[in-house]
């Protein structure tokens, strides 16, 4: 199967919660036109940033049927979709969904309760999801951060190649540079990597990254596409200092709680998606007010997305 490397910022777009906490898919059109507007390529939908863990089947289902339907028309915004990963069953009944649906692509990451022992086992639930829908690009989902399977994904890889048609590559949310490179290098780059942290994008650009996918890029793709413009122009003072700006940015969510401090981001450009379900904490209304003045005093409004058209 041919499949195309994507090139880019792939937005990992927040679930839209009411204030009960349920699914608001209503605002997912708007959402998607305001990625669009911001110069995103493409949604990770359900995985890390969109709560997949804490969504049912069936609202996994809501919510990729919306994104679809916001997407139909748009063939070079590319939707793929966290299936899971601790049931082999669910995912494989969210990849023919997904199939159904017409999405781009779909992916899955390590069971992070009952653990695989070795990276053939990893590589061999990847096989029967992946064989599930043997015509849709399937990339596996690296974070061991969260899930524990901390396994070079240059074995996954090898594992994997030659076996599965379908296997497009790796969404890498790690910090491991040499393992990333030498998957950037296997055969002849064959398998699209596409890089997943944000506040060290520049230093994947050197390695030959051309896709990402990240959080941030909901709320503040600007620093990102201006950084690889001025990588790409060989201007890495610039490139250093938008990176630098993308860090401060970021270190706010660990100083404000975590994951859930996304939502506030985008609360402050005018996409509100509610909060995250427990067991996430979400910050008080004091820390809000808080979190606004330290987000005002990083110049935020220079740089963050925009609702208009």
């Amino acid at each position: 199967m041919k499949f195309e490397h994507l090139q880019g910022l792939i937005a990992a777009p927040f679930t839209p919660m009411d204030k009960n906490g349920q699914l608001n898919t209503a605002i997912i059109p708007d959402y998607y036109r305001f990625l669009k507007h911001n110069g995103v390529t493409g949604a990770f939908i359900c995985g890390s940033t969109g709560e997949g863990v804490s969504l049912t089947t069936n609202e996994k289902m809501q919510v990729a049927e919306a994104w679809a339907s916001a997407t139909v028309n748009d063939t070079n915004f590319k939707v793929m979709t966290l299936l899971g990963g601790n049931s082999i069953s669910d995912c494989k009944e969210l990849a023919k969904h997904a199939q159904f649906l017409n999405l781009y692509g779909v992916s899955f990451t390590s069971p992070s309760y009952f653990k695989p022992a070795t990276v053939d086992v990893l590589a061999k639930m990847c096989l029967e999801i992946a064989e599930t829908v043997p015509d849709m690009p399937f990339y596996y989902y690296h974070i061991p951060v969260l899930t524990g399977a901390n396994f070079a994904m240059l074995s996954m890889l090898e594992a994997l190649d030659g076996k599965l048609n379908n296997f497009a590559g790796i969404k890498y949310t790690h910090e491991d540079f040499m393992d990333f490179q030498s998957c950037m290098s296997f055969k002849n780059g064959k398998y699209d990597m596409l890089w997943g942290r944000d506040e060290n994008m520049l230093s994947a650009l050197v390695l030959g990254a051309k896709g990402a996918v990240g959080s941030t890029f909901n709320y503040a793709p600007s620093l990102y596409l201006e950084m690889i413009t001025a990588f790409n122009q060989n201007d890495l003072t610039k490139a250093r200092a938008l990176q630098q700006k993308s860090i401060d940015m970021i270190r706010l969510l660990g100083k404000y709680g975590g994951i859930s401090v996304g939502k506030a981001y985008m609360k402050l450009v005018e996409v509100d998606c509610g909060e995250f379900r427990l067991p996430v904490k979400n910050m008080d209304s004091e820390q809000f007010k808080h979190f606004t003045a330290d987000v005002q005093a990083l110049g935020f409004n220079g740089f963050k997305s925009s609702m208009k058209q």
